[in-house]
């Protein structure tokens, strides 16, 4: 663990040294690449729910969630090349009250191993944290991947409020607790956290169309920039996850369908919850259906945005549910795929609590300015009709934190709709990287902007 010194140059010096030379680069658009992947690289929302829409929130970053029994951290012989640093943070970049200059430790992380330095102009790789702990997401794969070929230095940042990076030295609870103190979390104090971190980095394009002084480029992956606003159709991310089972399995996707009325059937009858909990083998009895159908909805969206080689959970959901003893009824199917996907257990947690980093973390976020209206119609997707409803959804964000959400924020500041227009005038050297299975994609730039501003697609996955 090291501070600045221990033998290692300033890393701030080396940011900047290494920009200054980079800016007569003839080259730079090849050694200039600095990927940023952070609140921009994927949303996760939760309105195709019957709880409360406010608070529940699954992962959103570009990697998978661990199955259970996963450990999260990256393994022993990796972490070997990474360094750790901290950055005296501004707290406040945006007001100048005495308060405003209060500092915190945001926390960062260097593999120096195959940097070719800053006398060869070597290109820096930068990582933005997502709403976790970024322990998480190390090594980030495009960074890793790519670090030998460009002798490029490797930089991932935690976020702001997340793991070791929360202000005044709280838990990220404690923190989230205190309306004064969580004021302070949002995506505007994140990306100049970066900025001021890297020449004193979200969200990709944001990152690049606000600053494009310290970035040459970015790149934006799985970033659902149009979901917002109403600018993408409230079923987009559902109707790709429906897309997706439905083209590994027709009747898994049969099944699936007509599972969430067997689901409520069940429930209705007398102890049909427990029967219901003694089928999915809870690890708590069942208070309504709307657990269990939660739990499961979640399960589907995340082996869909996950649905990556060598596991592909999509395949490994329907393969279980495919492969269920012959004459076994829908529940008993729909538990097989839920054993192939999460493994076998005495037991499965159905509830959704908000001990997590990532739910308490983007719960506030959401509420606060991160509005994403997704929703299933009815009989338009896999799953049951449940609209996205600006006043349910306001409600929700009242109670538990007292404040109204600003549905129209991320348009105003960022930018949305007329996003040609806006990206060809503005924007420049960013790629927009959408897998076509992703769900978010339905919410991405799917096409060439301009000879810098490009997408690229890819189908499988």
């Amino acid at each position: 663990m090291n501070k600045y010194g221990d033998g290692i140059a300033n890393p701030k010096n080396l940011f900047v040294d290494h920009i200054a030379m980079n800016r007569s680069s003839p080259i730079q658009s090849q050694q200039w690449l600095i990927s940023i992947l952070a609140i921009i690289g994927l949303f996760f929302d939760t309105t195709c729910i019957s709880a409360a829409q406010a608070k529940i929130l699954p992962r959103l970053s570009v990697k998978r969630p661990p199955f259970l029994g996963e450990p999260a951290k990256f393994s022993e012989p990796v972490s070997e090349d990474f360094q750790t640093f901290y950055f005296n943070q501004t707290l406040d970049h945006f007001n100048y009250r005495p308060e405003s200059y209060t500092t915190f430790e945001q926390r960062y992380v260097m593999n120096f191993k195959y940097w070719g330095g800053a006398n060869a102009s070597a290109p820096i790789f930068v990582y933005l944290g997502a709403e976790a702990n970024l322990d998480y997401d190390l090594p980030a794969g495009f960074l890793y991947d790519n670090a030998h070929r460009f002798k490029a230095l490797q930089v991932y940042i935690e976020h702001r409020y997340y793991g070791e990076s929360i202000p005044f030295g709280l838990t990220e609870e404690e923190a989230l607790e205190n309306a004064n103190i969580r004021g302070y979390f949002s995506s505007a104090q994140a990306s100049a956290d970066y900025a001021e971190l890297l020449m004193g980095e979200v969200l990709a394009s944001w990152f690049r169309l606000k600053y494009p002084h310290v970035t040459l480029g970015a790149l934006a992956s799985s970033a659902p920039i149009l979901y917002f606003d109403d600018i993408t159709p409230q079923n987009g991310y559902y109707s790709v996850v429906t897309k997706d089972f439905r083209e590994a399995s027709e009747s898994c996707y049969k099944t699936i369908r007509e599972s969430w009325s067997e689901i409520d059937r069940v429930a209705a009858e007398p102890n049909g919850l427990s029967v219901l909990s003694k089928k999915f083998r809870t690890c708590y009895q069942l208070n309504n259906s709307d657990e269990l159908k939660d739990y499961l909805r979640i399960m589907y969206a995340d082996a869909a945005q996950y649905n990556d080689p060598p596991l592909y959970p999509v395949t490994m959901v329907c393969g279980g549910i495919d492969g269920a003893p012959k004459g076994s009824d829908i529940l008993s199917r729909i538990y097989a795929g839920l054993v192939a996907y999460e493994g076998s257990f005495s037991c499965y947690e159905t509830h959704i609590s908000d001990d997590s980093e990532t739910i308490r973390g983007w719960g506030w976020q959401k509420c606060s300015e991160m509005v994403i209206p997704i929703g299933c119609g009815e009989n338009d997707t896999m799953f049951p009709p449940a609209p996205f409803n600006l006043t349910t959804f306001s409600r929700d964000c009242r109670s538990l934190y007292g404040v109204p959400p600003r549905p129209h924020w991320v348009t105003t500041y960022y930018g949305g709709h007329d996003i040609e227009l806006i990206l060809r005038r503005f924007a420049s050297n960013i790629i927009f990287s959408n897998g076509l299975r992703d769900p978010y994609s339905s919410g991405g730039v799917l096409k060439n902007i301009s000879q810098t501003v490009l997408a690229i697609n890819t189908v499988n996955v």
